[in-house]
């Protein structure tokens, strides 16, 4: 991934200070991330999100809205809307210098604010929230004595996320006004909520009223366990995983997916921050993950050698289904139960070697349907000319070098 510093001017003209990360090749899509209430755009769970996106091939731009991180401006001058207005300038930003986001996050009051913005941002396909409020106003539940006190003098300080930040009453008067639901229920985009059911600052029955209140395509993904900020790095992981993969089906027209045509044999592996070990890998538009076992890992994902079984029972499966269908044969379903271990040569009769130690595949194959006798050796024969099988049974070259900075 590569990352450019940027800015840009925000509501009331201050510059707005981005990030905008890049995929390694000419990007496919562009996205816009906004933070949390109060966080910033260089949050670990934004930074892995956008990370994730930039792998399928979608940059992203995330910013500080204004007063926040290092973005100029006021804090104490701003309110809900000017949130909205900062993500169109950041829209426009695009829009002008690159190409405009097909796709909107917004984590917890980014939430909301992404639900309100895609109405002024016509070119977006696809909208994902994090932990969001199903009004703006929740975010004033928050505030505590606060509250009262800023109805009372006008403003106040209040204390968010341990940093210290002064609130004016025309920010709860302008949250209390915003027609949310009218603008979630004329969402003219693919919708995606993602939200920890056990949530305490945002709860979950926020992502209920908002997926209930959307229209189709929308879908609901839960992250159990997870805080509101995401600060397990494995929850983070996860949430950027799902992401990535939901926003690749929206994010690319057709003549851009006809262009970015998937490149077979192609497979990419990075580190997902899940534990020790935790593996990201993309071919083509899928993502995949792998992990080792607790206690060497974290269990987040299979093992290497649970992948390779799987590409050999896959390719299996495919292999003799593609072969009965050809010669029209009653097939119903087809099921590979794989196992692999390793042992001594000696104990091997049907190795050629007799020395050292030996990987084996035990491969059991289920065939359902009307099928003779003959129809299943045939079956069982055409199993071992599978490519995958092909390929582990010869002899395999694998040159390695450094990829060059």
């Amino acid at each position: 991934m590569r990352s450019r510093k940027i800015d840009f001017p925000g509501s009331g003209g201050v510059r707005l200070a981005a990030r905008l990360d890049l995929p390694d090749t000419e990007p496919r899509a562009y996205a816009l991330f906004a933070h949390c209430f109060t966080c910033s755009k260089d949050g670990f769970a934004t930074a892995r999100i956008s990370r994730a996106l930039t792998e399928f091939g979608i940059a992203v731009l995330r910013f500080d809205f204004t007063g926040l991180g290092q973005s100029g401006g006021e804090f104490a001058n701003t309110d809900f809307s000017a949130n909205i207005t900062d993500l169109v300038h950041a829209a426009d930003y695009l829009r002008d210098h690159f190409a405009p986001p097909a796709v909107l996050i917004g984590h917890s009051l980014g939430g909301a604010a992404v639900l309100a913005a895609t109405h002024r941002i016509p070119e977006v396909r696809a909208v994902a929230t994090i932990a969001a409020p199903a009004s703006p106003d929740h975010v004033t539940h928050l505030l505590g004595d606060s509250r009262a006190e800023i109805e009372r003098h006008g403003e106040a300080e209040v204390c968010l996320a341990g940093r210290t930040f002064r609130l004016r009453r025309e920010f709860l008067d302008d949250t209390a006004t915003q027609p949310q639901a009218d603008r979630i229920a004329t969402l003219d985009a693919a919708l995606l909520v993602l939200h920890s059911p056990t949530d305490d600052t945002v709860g979950v029955d926020n992502a209920r009223r908002i997926f209930d209140t959307a229209r189709h395509p929308k879908s609901f993904v839960a992250v159990p366990g997870a805080d509101h900020l995401l600060t397990d790095r494995g929850d983070a992981t996860y949430v950027a995983t799902v992401l990535a993969a939901w926003a690749s089906r929206y994010a690319f027209d057709a003549d851009t997916a006809r262009v970015h045509h998937r490149e077979e044999g192609r497979v990419v592996v990075s580190d997902s921050g899940a534990g020790p070990f935790g593996q990201h890998i993309t071919a083509g538009s899928h993502v995949l993950v792998a992990d080792e076992p607790e206690p060497v890992g974290a269990d987040s994902g299979p093992s290497p050698y649970d992948l390779l079984l799987a590409a050999l029972g896959a390719c299996t499966s495919m292999t003799v289904r593609m072969y009965a269908q050809r010669k029209n044969w009653p097939l119903d379903r087809v099921r590979v139960s794989l196992r692999h271990s390793r042992g001594h040569a000696e104990d091997c009769a049907e190795c050629g070697t007799r020395t050292g130690r030996v990987d084996r595949i035990d491969r059991i194959i289920h065939l359902e349907g009307d099928l003779d006798a003959d129809q299943r050796q045939r079956l069982l024969d055409i199993a071992d000319k599978c490519p995958v099988h092909r390929t582990l049974r010869s002899e395999v070259v694998i040159e390695t070098s450094t990829a060059t900075p």
